[in-house]
């Protein structure tokens, strides 16, 4: 019953230190050719650019951003999903220019598609400045690292002494 417990214990320990969060994933682009030339910041323009030849000559582009909030793409603006279709160029290239609302918060996705090909860019909307320095929002507590892991060392300490204690007493119950 011990080991069933011991090895419980030690699988919820691995479970929440060893595997990365995904919520460390920043900024995805599913493709060589997109590049998100400025970081997708609340309130500002961030801007998504296909390499030459991702589309064909002067290829029609349909580009969609869908959001937490209404977006400006270039000149339209609707709620939640935003439409706008242009030419690519003669290399093949295209540009689209995305107007983040202040209020934005999450992640917005950008399709581009055409009749050849299709893209897809995930933009991880940075918090407008909230006063700090590096421009994002505090949104917890900075304690230190080292602080962290000796409190978390002290918790599963203290699991270990009691599960001594139990096994301790039941032995000299036994006897």
């Amino acid at each position: 019953m011990f080991k069933k417990s011991l090895a419980t214990a030690a699988l919820a320990i691995f479970a929440v230190f060893a595997v990365v969060p995904a919520a460390n994933a920043v900024d995805y682009v599913s493709d060589t050719k997109v590049t998100v030339q400025v970081a997708p910041v609340a309130g500002e323009t961030a801007v998504v650019a296909f390499a030459a030849n991702a589309f064909a000559k002067n290829e029609s582009v349909t580009y969609s951003v869908t959001g937490s909030h209404s977006t400006t793409l270039s000149v339209v603006k609707t709620a939640v999903t935003t439409s706008l279709t242009k030419a690519a160029a003669d290399n093949g290239s295209s540009s689209v220019n995305i107007v983040i609302p202040d209020e934005a918060t999450g992640d917005y996705t950008l399709t581009a598609k055409s009749a050849t090909q299709s893209y897809t860019a995930t933009l991880d909307i940075i918090a407008a400045d909230a006063g700090t320095s590096n421009g994002l929002a505090s949104t917890g507590y900075d304690a230190p690292v080292l602080v962290i892991w000796a409190a978390a060392g002290l918790l599963v300490l203290g699991g270990a002494l009691i599960a001594v204690r139990i096994s301790v007493r039941r032995q000299h119950a036994a006897a």
